[in-house]
């Protein structure tokens, strides 16, 4: 039996800025607490002021140390960071197998940086169910930015494009079918393409490449629209940082002028109550294998009685009541 917990002291004292209580409520979120409806209705009253970045890109392009990198830069700007990376799961303990991320050590005593490493769990598309959850707690705990770095799979990675405000693709010279990988689905996600390690050989090739698939793109678009900027970047050296911030400064002007900011947000939100909903009917599905209504209606199926529409439409009227 899940212990009870005061969410109203818990989520008072993550609006303080505590890390025990903010990471206290994400441990709810991922463990899908049996108080965490309400948990969801105590925050979001605070939330919505957050502006949240996607960090995404295949493995290898120095994502960890862009963050960082990044981090870095905001602080300077006095901003509090919120930083959720989404790891794989170990296939043992459920558990996110990298752990914090080595390379963000530096901020692990900034009193205005939060960071926590979450398992995917198994959830194709390298986000965690809980994420969006996640970032509404940091959301309301008063962090200005929220960062997510996904643990970069390929072209599953578009999720990540549901939950940010503002997505940044991070690609590498010398990883010759990087691109070409990510050209299905990885690139059309994309408002800010960072090419890090930019002082090794290919860089230059490899601006080039994105160049002409941004010109094929746009090419398909009618009217106005936001333009990707390609910044490079030596985040091992702190290099091109300052292009990076002003590249997210600006879309974040755009998206506010056009409206689009709203628009992202209220798509995130539909996704959000598509995933919560979905997963109570499944788990009233669940309820329905245990007893005898589903083997009833496979077996009629399986001796032709009924075909598997007609048995999901009685199924689903059974789930309605």
């Amino acid at each position: 039996m899940p212990v009870q917990v005061d969410v109203g002291e818990l989520v008072d004292r993550a609006r303080e800025g505590q890390p025990r209580a903010i990471a206290r409520l994400i441990s709810l979120v991922e463990d899908a607490h049996p108080q965490l409806r309400e948990v969801a209705e105590a925050l979001t009253p605070h939330t919505g002021n957050a502006q949240v970045i996607g960090l995404t890109g295949p493995p290898g392009v120095g994502k960890s140390t862009s963050t960082s990198m990044l981090l870095s830069a905001l602080r300077e700007e006095g901003k509090r960071i919120g930083v959720l990376a989404i790891d794989p799961s170990s296939p043992f303990t459920g558990g996110a197998l990298l752990g914090d991320r080595i390379r963000m050590s530096e901020h692990a005593t900034d009193t205005g940086v939060f960071i926590r490493s979450m398992a995917t769990r198994g959830h194709l598309g390298g986000l965690a169910w809980a994420t969006p959850q996640a970032v509404r707690v940091l959301d309301a705990a008063g962090f200005d930015v929220v960062l997510v770095e996904t643990v970069g799979v390929g072209q599953s990675e578009v999720d990540v494009v549901r939950l940010a405000d503002t997505t940044v693709v991070l690609l590498a010279p010398g990883m010759g079918d990087g691109i070409q990988a990510a050209k299905a689905g990885v690139l059309e996600i994309a408002d800010v393409f960072v090419v890090n390690k930019a002082d090794r050989d290919g860089a230059e090739t490899t601006v080039r490449e994105l160049k002409q698939m941004i010109s094929f793109g746009r090419k398909e678009i009618r009217g106005p629209s936001w333009r990707q900027p390609i910044v490079r970047t030596v985040a091992a050296a702190n290099e091109g940082v300052g292009d990076v911030v002003r590249a997210l400064r600006e879309h974040r002007e755009w998206l506010d002028a056009r409206g689009e900011l709203a628009r992202r947000r209220i798509a995130r939100a539909s996704s959000e109550v598509e995933a919560i909903a979905v997963a109570r009917l499944r788990a009233e599905l669940v309820d329905l294998r245990g007893g005898d209504r589903l083997p009833e209606l496979a077996r009629r199926v399986v001796d032709r009685e009924l075909d598997p529409y007609a048995a999901a439409e009685t199924l689903i009227a059974d789930l309605r009541g």
